[in-house]
């Protein structure tokens, strides 16, 4: 089968997934960063929707799993952001002996990545300006099917993604296309 190429250059049947680390990239673009009691990066309110539009006309993105801690009360959530065309991948929250809810996403991200979906795919997109991705990352790499990663704001970015400058896209440079409007 030859395959043909869309305006883009983009191979049509080339598929291209995302990983959505929800808690990084909601708390990477909407909380202020400090650095000796002054802001050095003003936080912001993702448009979720131009977000899934934007990794479809940027990369070509045809499946994108947000990877989020599940909490009931947040349903109605849940079900726009379906709507808008994410596939979630829910993991389970304790709270701490604050309170605060927890849910780590980061093993569920990896294994879909490297294992669960890996056949289905041509190209990764990684959402998350997190060093904990790093052998993600570094396996995508080595076997030719990392495209970008994409980190919320340059401020917060780990210094482990030296070695992937080539691939880091930031979404903070991208604020005005995707904030959301009141």
């Amino acid at each position: 089968m030859v395959s043909a190429s869309n305006h883009s250059g983009y191979d049509m049947h080339f598929k291209a997934y995302a990983f959505i680390d929800s808690q990084n990239l909601n708390l990477g673009t909407s909380k202020d960063i400090r650095k000796k009691g002054r802001i050095i990066y003003k936080g912001w309110k993702l448009d979720f929707k131009k977000f899934r539009r934007y990794l479809t006309d940027k990369f070509r993105v045809q499946k994108a799993f947000l990877f989020i801690g599940f909490i009931k009360q947040n349903d109605s959530l849940y079900k726009k952001l379906k709507s808008y065309g994410y596939d979630l991948v829910f993991k389970p929250t304790v709270k701490d002996s604050f309170g605060k809810v927890k849910g780590n996403v980061d093993a569920e991200l990896v294994l879909h990545a490297a294992k669960v979906q890996y056949d289905r795919y041509d190209k990764a997109v990684i959402v998350a300006g997190d060093g904990d991705y790093y052998c993600l990352h570094e396996f995508l790499e080595k076997n030719r099917k990392l495209s970008h990663i994409v980190i919320p704001n340059e401020k917060s970015a780990s210094s482990l993604l030296k070695p992937f400058q080539k691939y880091k896209i930031f979404l903070s440079f991208e604020r005005k296309k995707l904030e959301l409007k009141k």
